[in-house]
């Protein structure tokens, strides 16, 4: 298994750790009053589960297992791959902060941090697709 593939799944597992600690917090919320930052946290759980560790692990197993570019490429462009990685990781970070901190204080700050959160993880999308691509063929 190439490094960066153990990468992403070693990430993916974190974000599901993360992302079930998270719901375990959230469901407190029907005994407990949370503070706010963290009763705004709903839709970071989804964040986490979903971009965090499914699409992550995918991509992981993805950049492994499809057929190969070339013979000298087998896996298409590994920089770019870790490029990916890290857009990814970097603008859900951004986003696990600011979404929340956005809720309950519509700062601009926020809102600029949240948009550039999103704009990271569809570059990392872009950049996945494109390395991608022509690993898609027919035999």
């Amino acid at each position: 298994m190439p490094t960066l593939t153990r990468l992403y799944v070693k990430t993916s597992l974190l974000y599901l750790a993360a992302a079930l600690a998270l719901a375990l917090v959230l469901a407190l919320a029907q005994t407990t009053k949370l503070p706010a930052l963290l009763a705004a946290a709903g839709p970071t759980y989804f964040h986490l589960f979903l971009v965090g560790w499914a699409t992550q692990l995918i991509m992981g197993i993805v950049f492994w297992m499809f057929p190969k570019w070339s013979k000298e490429r087998p896996r298409g462009n590994e920089r770019l791959a870790a490029v990916v990685y890290g857009l990814l990781n970097v603008g859900l970070l951004l986003r696990v902060v600011s979404e929340p901190a956005r809720a309950v204080s519509p700062a601009a700050l926020w809102g600029w941090l949240l948009a550039l959160s999103a704009l990271l993880q569809w570059l990392a999308g872009i950049g996945f697709v494109a390395n991608t691509w022509g690993r898609v063929k027919e035999r």
